[in-house]
């Protein structure tokens, strides 16, 4: 797949050429003679706009003064790793590798295998940390992760294709106090409202090549029933009771040895979810269209496949809708804060918003009880009419009123 690298300083020849029709008009083009074969080899990208094409040109021009082909150099990090993995992982014990190639495979290929090495940044690596983290990665499988694609990365530098490591982090571990139902501020992960999450699940079927309609109803689920994708993706018949309408949440889809399995929920905690009425009807579509069996999953992929955050991201083109929407950072894991968020600003019950969310602690649901801007509001509001008025405090009370003296009388 890869080619030998050309010494240092193989001329390129280069042109970027607007093509009119396409969604990315500005192809860039890089030509050069391989010194072994003597062919004339070429290597191409279409690209939205000129600065993007010059950019990815001058790029190519940098790789192959450090002596990487172009062809190298627009390799994708799947394609990279398992081309160059026995040299990046050289110097490893062989009891080192299984777990490593376990995180290579299992972690890195889904979640950054599609992306190009040099675009792969500091920033990319970090929402991915974030992201296995966040899935319930413990954090020896997360540090058996981010070590081979730091080897890879290493590599990368050592052909010339990038100049910095983006993988040699640190500090990830204290991630852990602030991934998924440890976050100090949920809210703020989610959609405002039902109106974004109709809008950002009809702008992602749209996106998708075969515009399945299975990718909004997976979105709009997660986010009415705060659930994890990969909980979505394990939802089956039997777990749905249609007269009162509420969700046994008890499994999962989740990447494991030899490929995706079902296992228990985070915590191996059941729990029981409402299903509201905005998403009763495709609940009800989804029941009658899979049939009787008890069995069945209720939310597939358009060929009839389990669905993962990865699969979800890429089939949708994720990054690339939430980005139009003015939601940069949203992850597919957003859709669990957004359901709970909701639910607190709603009234729900802390000690009820725990049971639904499977939160072990109170302490971890109360952080979704941040007060919104109406009740800020309404406090202000309180105290001003409180001060105007000149009312006597009914509030709490740091100390309390001492108890009125009862005497005792003496009966003989």
């Amino acid at each position: 797949m890869a080619q030998q690298t050309p010494p240092i300083g193989v001329k390129l020849t280069v042109d970027v050429e607007y093509r009119a029709g396409f969604p990315n008009p500005h192809r860039a083009r890089v030509r050069w003679f391989d010194p072994e074969t003597k062919k004339r080899l070429s290597r191409s990208e279409m690209l939205p706009d000129e600065d993007a094409a010059q950019a990815w040109v001058d790029r190519m021009v940098r790789a192959a003064s450090r002596g990487a082909t172009p062809a190298m150099a627009t390799m994708s990090l799947a394609e990279y790793g398992d081309e160059y993995w026995d040299l990046a992982m050289r110097g490893l014990e062989a009891k080192t590798m299984d777990p490593y190639g376990a995180g290579w495979r299992l972690r890195v290929v889904p979640t950054l295998g599609h992306l190009q090495v040099p675009t792969v940044s500091h920033g990319v690596i970090d929402r991915a940390v974030y992201g296995w983290i966040a899935d319930g990665h413990g954090r020896s499988s997360v540090k058996n992760t981010i070590a081979p694609l730091a080897r890879v990365m290493q590599q990368a530098v050592r052909d010339g294709i990038i100049e910095v490591n983006p993988a040699q982090i640190t500090g990830w571990q204290r991630t852990y106090q602030q991934a998924e139902d440890e976050l100090d501020d949920p809210r703020s992960l989610a959609l405002p409202d039902y109106k974004a999450l109709e809008t950002l699940a009809d702008a992602l079927v749209e996106r998708s090549a075969d515009q399945f309609l299975g990718w909004g109803s997976v979105v709009r689920f997660a986010g009415c029933t705060a659930a994890r994708i990969g909980e979505v993706s394990g939802v089956r018949v039997q777990d749905i009771d249609r007269d009162a309408w509420t969700w046994e949440v008890c499994r999962q889809t989740t990447p494991g040895p030899g490929g995706l399995i079902d296992k228990g929920t985070k915590g191996k905690r059941r729990r029981t979810v409402p299903l509201i009425p905005e998403i009763r009807p495709l609940v009800a579509a989804r029941l009658d269209a899979v049939g009787h069996d008890p069995m069945a999953r209720l939310f597939t992929g358009p060929r009839g496949g389990r669905i993962t955050t990865a699969v979800l991201r890429d089939a949708t083109h994720w990054d690339e809708v939430v980005l139009k929407l003015g939601y940069e950072h949203l992850r597919r894991h957003d859709m669990r804060h957004t359901g709970l968020t909701w639910m607190a600003d709603a009234g729900v019950p802390i000690h009820v918003l725990q049971k639904i969310a499977g939160h072990g602690s109170i302490t971890t649901t109360q952080r979704y009880l941040h007060p919104s801007k109406r009740s800020i509001h309404l406090a202000g509001a309180a105290l001003s009419s409180y001060l105007a008025g000149g009312q006597k405090a009914v509030g709490p009370k740091l100390v309390p009123e001492p108890a009125p003296q009862r005497h005792l009388r003496i009966v003989r």
